[in-house]
């Protein structure tokens, strides 16, 4: 495929600067001619044999995960979870994490990882699939069946932005959103927050509960990763109810675990993009169920890589989702659709 658009998230900061979680020939990828960027959208420009299911000229974007396709976890749809993970000869790829991905010009795919690309919908928009299809994983895994259940997005980045327009989309009543920055809070009011809550004003355990009838929420979704948030996750949730942990925390954190096991509150850790999510997550953007655009701040093009990438490390002028694009441009353009 030629890579007209990839979006630039959080992960691959941190596999430029560290390694992790990007695994190449067994260790980190450093020095290995290895190409990170793992959100990308593009165009087919040339099919492999026998391959009949995608036409070239096709807009198409790009899941990140394509398991071995022959183990347990593959053949139950767990494909996030192959059990060959980070062994290509065994038929795993895992694009920008384990493969090459997309912050190059060209990129070959397996057809299990493409969806098509509406016309009505942008390129920049159209990078936002994996996004929102990681938070449609995580409420797949809670149970899926969303509507009317109460449903609590922690942080505001991303991938919790669109977990709120997800729930939203589906039906979840009411939606809170708990975070720190006013500004992110506000989109995420755009994208049907029935409630937001900075939590250096509000003690958000309380004014869940409040909204909730004292009881605490159905499902949680954690998308910031600190000890201090994960313990809210836990005391916010309802008997019975389930918290599904999106983020990567980068230290080890204590937890009450004791309160967990008590109230018979079910954990779910969550990798990537699983169980065709993403194509589900497409058709409700094509739909215009939400506007996922709305994240997307900045765009910038190819040959002005190493700004973006300051641009979203830094989060300037409030970066949230930022674009690059392989399309020729006369300067950068800022702010978005």
């Amino acid at each position: 495929m030629r890579i007209d658009a990839v979006a630039i998230c959080a992960t691959d900061l941190e596999i430029i600067h560290a390694g992790s979680p990007a695994s190449i020939q067994g260790g980190l990828p450093f020095n290995k001619n290895f190409t990170p960027g793992h959100e990308y959208m593009g165009t087919v420009a040339a099919l492999g044999p026998e391959v009949d299911e995608f036409r070239i000229g096709e807009r198409i974007s790009v899941e990140i995960h394509a398991g071995c396709g022959q183990c347990k976890r593959c053949r139950q749809g767990m494909y996030t979870s192959c059990l060959n993970y980070g062994k290509p000869e065994k038929g795993h790829r895992a694009n920008g994490f384990t493969t090459d991905g997309g912050f190059a010009e060209y990129a070959v795919n397996h057809i299990n990882t493409l969806a098509r690309v509406p016309d009505s919908m942008s390129d920049a928009e159209a990078t936002l699939v994996v996004t929102a299809g990681t938070s449609m994983y995580g409420l797949t895994e809670l149970g899926g069946l969303v509507a009317g259940e109460s449903v609590v997005v922690i942080g505001p980045g991303p991938i919790g932005l669109l977990a709120v327009a997800v729930a939203k989309a589906l039906g979840a009543s009411p939606v809170i959103l708990t975070g720190t920055r006013n500004k992110r809070l506000a989109i995420g009011q755009e994208l049907g927050a029935d409630r937001v809550i900075n939590i250096n004003d509000e003690d958000a355990v309380a004014v869940v509960k409040q909204l909730t009838g004292g009881i605490g929420a159905d499902y949680v979704v954690e998308c910031a990763g600190t000890e201090a948030t994960l313990n809210q996750a836990i005391h916010m949730t309802n008997r019975g109810g389930k918290i599904c942990l999106a983020a990567f925390p980068h230290e080890a954190a204590t937890l009450d675990i004791a309160h967990l096991v008590r109230n018979n509150i079910y954990a779910y850790g969550i990798r990537g993009e699983g169980r065709s999510a993403t194509h589900r997550a497409m058709e409700l953007m094509a739909a215009k169920r939400f506007d996922a655009s709305r994240i997307h701040t900045h765009t910038f093009p190819l040959a002005d890589l190493p700004t973006a990438l300051r641009y979203a490390r830094d989060r300037v002028d409030d970066a949230i989702k930022v674009v690059v694009t392989t399309r020729k441009t006369d300067a950068i353009a800022r702010a978005a659709e």
